[in-house]
């Protein structure tokens, strides 16, 4: 047995994808008697005349095969003497491809039909990119219906030297291409005596022996996806190792926080393991403890990238157009966290490739952007790290997935300071406005001019959603420093150890009052902020901070703000 293989049947419509899946299963008497009675006699009310219509074993939906066309994804699991398949048949209608994209998000191949008569349509390319783009890296092209073209050599080899240009446009890393018939089985289960001239072997053979495994990725690497605490002497991290392997012992990093520990021990289920691998669930126990929470990283590379600013590219699924400045969850790994579409690049036409300017993306469309995160988190480029650069955005508002995409690049160089003096770089959002949208129940944050202060700049002191005092001190405890801001401009930038409490207002940098107000109260933030852990921050911020003394939140019609 070669193992298990995912695929994908993907094309335009009436191609033949259904029946060329139906047709495997019942050449290779995969099929129970009461499915192949019930097929013969559906086939013969059908669109064939009578003859056996393979595809009604995959069109099970009763709005699918009163149209003559795959509507949803459906999935069938078979088995032959070589190999198990799941193999999910997926629409090609353009107006599905959010469909498509879905089946092809599990998929390791990709059979992309061809018909011989029409050739490399619109929709061959459409869908060979959107395969691409989710992964896939092993092709097989079937230039179905040959026995309309009275199986002709010439025809064949002209379709396929299309199919070469356009794998060798879209990078495609393995491809395959084989003439068959879906209808009369030329090429499918057994070799063709149609088409003498080709000697490729068939479509289920290929299937049985193609080797979809890939470079095995040889660092470690494990998305927290719960903190396990049964009792106070017991705290474990698990989730999935998905690369490399652990083992107790082993010196870790846990990452966005930088700490490095030991492995204590390994849990697989209920058992204690020295060791584990890449596709185990696991539980790790470490020596110490470390600031680890859900969508956490456990690592033996300290290289991965930590960043809140990533390039993406996106297939846009929500009937709503994307428009900048709207505020999504974005779920990647183990993490959900809150994201602004900050730039839309270019669209890329899913038909030809070419690189349009756009506002706006549509449902269906291909699009480039540029995403801030609402904190930095380990993430990477899709090619590099595959669980760390896949993506999917939700609307905060219908808990609808908007969009699914991968990281094409993570800036962790370029990312602004709010504040900055020297080598002191200060974040936060103190200057952006926040406004509610009353119909919804949606809170948003307006970004400010995407720009830095320094000492001697002017500062905004009253917006839409705030008004601060002329004079205040910006208390940056999680960066160690101090912005004073003196008659509307920016005195000084300081390190926290260097910081006097002067008797001025005191907020912090999102713009919330603390409750400051005399030396004493500044010793006690201190000292609570130093024996702070995750767990117990909302609480800290809930007794030290006021958003209403300086903020208040606009209502407008509006979910976004530019």
């Amino acid at each position: 047995m070669s193992g298990l293989l995912k695929f994908i049947t993907c094309g335009s419509v009436d191609d033949g994808k259904s029946t060329l899946i139906g047709h495997i299963l019942y050449d290779s008497k995969l099929l129970y008697t009461d499915q192949e009675e019930a097929l013969l006699l559906d086939s013969k009310v059908g669109s064939r005349e009578g003859e056996i219509d393979y595809s009604l074993l995959l069109d099970g939906l009763m709005a699918e095969r009163e149209q003559g066309i795959t509507i949803d994804v459906a999935y069938r699991y078979f088995t032959t003497d070589h190999r198990s398949f799941i193999v999910a048949d997926t629409p090609g209608h353009e107006e599905y491809t959010r469909n498509m994209a879905v089946g092809a998000s599990f998929a390791q191949l990709a059979i992309v039909m061809v018909d011989a008569k029409q050739g490399v349509l619109v929709q061959t390319r459409r869908h060979s990119r959107i395969c691409s783009l989710m992964g896939i890296r092993h092709f097989v092209f079937a230039v179905n219906k040959m026995d309309l073209v009275d199986y002709s050599e010439e025809r064949f080899h002209a379709i396929e030297r299309d199919i070469r240009a356009l794998a060798e446009e879209l990078g495609l890393y393995d491809v395959k291409i084989i003439p068959v018939s879906a209808t009369e089985g030329d090429n499918v289960t057994q070799e063709s005596a149609n088409m003498p001239w080709y000697t490729g072997g068939t479509l289920i053979r290929h299937l049985e022996t193609v080797d979809v495994s890939q470079t095995e990725e040889r660092i470690f690497y494990l998305p927290v996806q719960r903190v396990c605490r049964p009792n106070h002497t017991f705290r474990g991290f698990q989730g999935q190792i998905e690369s490399g392997r652990i083992q107790v012992g082993q010196s870790i990093t846990t990452l966005p926080s930088d700490e490095t520990a030991t492995v204590k021990a390994i849990l697989v289920g209920d058992r204690d393991v020295k060791e584990a691998v890449a596709g185990q669930a696991v539980t790790i126990q470490l020596d110490k403890e470390v600031d680890v929470s859900r969508g956490c990283v456990l690592t033996d590379d300290t290289t991965l990238p930590v960043a809140k600013n990533i390039t993406t590219t996106l297939l846009w699924m929500d009937d709503v157009p994307l428009t900048l400045g709207k505020e999504y969850l974005v779920k990647l790994g183990t993490k959900r966290i809150p994201g602004i579409v900050k730039r839309i690049e270019y669209t890329i036409d899913v038909n030809s490739g070419e690189h349009l300017q756009a506002g706006s993306i549509e449902k269906n469309e291909l699009a480039v952007c540029q995403i801030e995160l609402a904190e930095k988190i380990v993430v990477n480029q899709f090619k590099t790290n595959k669980t760390l650069g896949e993506l999917i955005l939700i609307d905060r508002v219908s808990h609808m997935t908007s969009a699914c995409g991968v990281v094409e690049a993570v800036d962790t160089d370029g990312e602004k300071p709010y504040f900055e003096k020297d080598n002191i770089r200060i974040g936060g959002y103190i200057f952006d406005e926040f406004y509610f949208n009353l119909e919804n129940a949606f809170l948003s944050k307006a970004h400010s001019a995407d720009q830095t202060y320094h000492v001697g700049d002017p500062v905004p002191v009253e917006g839409d959603s705030f008004r601060y005092p002329d004079s205040f001190d910006i208390l940056a405890v999680d960066s160690g420093a101090v912005i004073q801001i003196r008659n509307q401009c920016i005195e000084d930038i300081l390190l926290l150890e260097d910081y006097q409490y002067s008797g001025l207002p005191v907020l912090d940098e999102k713009g919330f009052a603390l409750q400051i107000s005399e030396p004493a109260d500044l010793d006690h933030f201190l000292q609570e902020f130093e024996k702070l852990d995750a767990e117990h921050r909302s609480q800290f911020q809930n007794k030290w901070s006021k958003f209403e003394t300086y903020r208040r939140i606009i209502c407008t019609d509006n979910f976004w703000m530019i």
